[in-house]
């Protein structure tokens, strides 16, 4: 461990050479910035990692079993249990992927959840990621530097191997390949998580494509190359919903494929994760999680949601325009950070006026109490403070099996007055360490 914190430097020095770097747009312009690294691990012990494995395969199941429902039957919906006018208010429903069950009845093939402890041990979810999520790659890349600087630290030792993210990812895709080579399908260099595309199409042999590289004929999906169109059977896409065909969505998108939901549809491709999952990871649809495990598994849910409340209810509403001040409240459909509101931070007048925004606009919002969840220790100046961290955990879902990958992305914030974790928000990385026994 010393020898980690002694490399710390060269480690990050060679995240950057690397290109391991996020980006974003501020004020109308791209910014990259290095992701800062901390040597100091999160460690999960076997124990708690088999109670977390549970309760996320248990979740992610459910979740896949609610979107196979809401564009299928949609008895969540008649049994009442969801409400109609919710579901389909949410920005993530897209009419156009109804009636349609994507291969071996899997939406969410990769799931990021993003989880706090708070300082009693226990866990609750905070986040359900199910579109797009990303940050794998940053461990998988962090843990292969750590083991050049210190070899010792990881030889003989109860860490388990986190290298077959790459493996688990692969045998994902190929379980759903309709028949053809793999493809990680990315919107190009400018996007925030590219390092991720570019590692992930390496480390699973995938092939890295951009919207010039492929095309559609008779519903199938085909690369160019310099033979000629090679087939294309599963997509990996890291690109929005709304972006991915202009002929479905929206029609000014440039970085799409013309015609690729058609050979979706017509099951000549499989794409990762499916389109319209957003209406299963809206903010407001988290508040229902629980239910769906109850309905879809009959079971108890393993892992809890963060204290939860729904302004679309009016008896939620009136709660949390009497306690706004001791609440964290959240934009549906905001994300990285943004849109994430403390009460305490208000001024008596800026109450006033959420409050009022919150009375005209109930859809837009949820509330949960502030968990004061766990200070990791982090190195900064040569010396270790406390900051809030969360970990994202990786579920990936082939149809054969749901699996959870024993490692996870933990995020730190690098304020030691703020709970917001976020790349987006100045926040840093560290590695986790699942623990054999």
């Amino acid at each position: 461990m010393d020898q980690l914190v002694q490399h710390q430097q060269t480690i990050n020095d060679q995240l950057a050479r690397y290109g391991v770097k996020f980006g974003l747009y501020k004020n109308g312009t791209f910014q990259e910035r290095l992701f800062p690294f901390d040597p100091l691990p999160r460690v999960i012990t076997a124990q708690e990692f088999e109670t977390l494995d549970k309760g996320l395969v248990q979740r992610v199941n459910a979740l896949n079993l609610f979107l196979k429902d809401v564009y299928g039957d949609k008895k969540i919906i008649r049994d009442g249990i969801v409400p109609e006018d919710f579901v389909f208010a949410g920005s993530g429903y897209l009419p156009q992927c109804e009636g349609f069950v994507p291969p071996k009845g899997v939406y969410s093939h990769i799931s990021g959840i993003d989880l706090v402890q708070a300082k009693d041990g226990s866990w609750f979810i905070l986040e359900d990621n199910l579109r797009i999520p990303s940050g794998a790659s940053y461990p998988l890349i962090a843990r292969e530097l750590c083991r050049r600087c210190s070899p010792e630290t990881f030889s003989g030792s109860d860490i388990v191997d986190n290298r077959n993210y790459a493996q688990l990812l692969r045998q994902t895709m190929d379980a759903v390949n309709a028949g053809g080579i793999n493809v990680v399908f990315t919107p190009g260099r400018y996007n925030a998580a590219y390092f991720e595309h570019s590692y992930l199409a390496e480390k699973t042999g995938a092939v890295l494509a951009e919207c010039g590289d492929l095309y559609v004929e008779n519903n199938c999906v085909y690369l160019k190359t310099v033979h000629g169109g090679e087939r294309v059977g599963a997509i990996y896409r890291r690109i929005s919903d709304e972006y991915l065909d202009p002929l479905t969505f929206k029609p000014e998108s440039l970085i799409g494929i013309p015609g690729v939901m058609d050979a979706y549809r017509a099951g000549n491709v499989a794409l990762l994760n499916a389109p319209g999952n957003g209406v299963a990871d809206d903010k407001g649809i988290y508040y229902f999680v629980p239910k769906m495990i109850r309905y879809y598994l009959g079971e108890e849910p393993i892992l809890h949601n963060a204290p939860t409340y729904l302004p679309f209810y009016e008896k939620d509403r009136q709660y949390v325009l009497e306690h706004l001040e001791t609440l964290v409240v959240k934009d549906v459909a905001e994300a990285g950070g943004y849109g994430v509101v403390f009460g305490r931070d208000l001024t008596r007048q800026q109450l006033e006026d959420f409050r009022n925004t919150i009375r005209n606009e109930p859809r837009r919002f949820i509330a949960q109490e502030v968990i004061d969840f766990l200070d990791l220790p982090i190195m900064e100046g040569g010396e270790k403070v406390p900051r809030k961290a969360d970990l994202r955990a990786f579920v990936l879902s082939s149809g054969e099996d749901t699996r959870v990958w024993a490692s996870g992305l933990t995020r730190f914030s690098r304020d030691p007055n703020s709970f917001v974790v976020n790349s987006s928000q100045g926040g840093g990385f560290k590695d986790t360490w699942v623990l054999s026994r």
